[in-house]
């Protein structure tokens, strides 16, 4: 895995506030989940830790949280990130899950089964989001706005968002009806009026009210 990389503080952050940056002698590992607001599919989250002499690369290539980049950039820095990355985990909380405990407890679920399978395992988690992960036995920071703030979060965004968008797209062929492909689960239009037409799937989130419609 090689040796912890040692960051100054003088390290210009214009992007980015970075407190990874501003660390020295620490693997952190930066955390988010992507998928919460969607009608189908799993909650997905991914726990990154990049090494430190990989941040500046990275900030230079334009990386930043994945809402702010193509799908063809997205990939490509999914890519890069699996080669630069000292470890990169995905945990996810399944459907039933999600309406069992509800949308929010799923999330941070899925964010600990992430951190928890990262090998090493991180001396410090900065993690998206007001919410810290319960029952984390790693220190952990939670930093609003984070997939912005953070090179770290932001290459975390990315991971779970390529690796969420390739299930949904994978699940599309097995539920040709609600438009996935296009809408990787989200309520569109036309995923809400499949749902009225043909009634939810087996991987449809029943406690969403949109899900709740009985087919026709």
């Amino acid at each position: 895995m090689g040796n912890r990389s040692t960051v100054t503080e003088n390290s210009d952050v214009t992007s980015f506030q970075s407190p990874e940056l501003a660390s020295t002698e620490q693997w952190i590992a930066g955390v988010d989940e992507v998928g919460r607001g969607a009608l189908f599919g799993p909650v997905v989250a991914a726990a990154v830790i990049l090494p430190g002499s990989a941040l500046e690369e990275l900030r230079a290539m334009g990386l930043k949280e994945s809402k702010q980049l193509s799908s063809k950039r997205r990939e490509e820095f999914s890519r890069h990130l699996q080669t630069v990355a000292l470890d990169a985990k995905i945990g996810y909380a399944s459907v039933r899950e999600i309406d069992r405990v509800n949308i929010f407890h799923a999330s941070l679920l899925a964010m600990r089964r992430a951190v928890l399978k990262l090998d090493p395992q991180p001396d410090l988690c900065l993690v998206d989001g007001k919410f810290p992960i319960p029952d984390l036995p790693i220190p952990q920071k939670a930093l609003v706005g984070g997939d912005r703030a953070s090179l770290v979060i932001a290459a975390a965004s990315i991971v779970a968002k390529v690796w969420r968008d390739r299930l949904i797209i994978r699940l599309a062929n097995k539920y040709p009806r609600y438009d996935l492909a296009a809408n990787k689960g989200y309520g569109t239009e036309r995923h809400r009026l499949a749902l009225q037409q043909y009634g939810a799937s087996s991987q449809h989130r029943l406690s969403f009210k949109p899900c709740q419609i009985k087919s026709v």
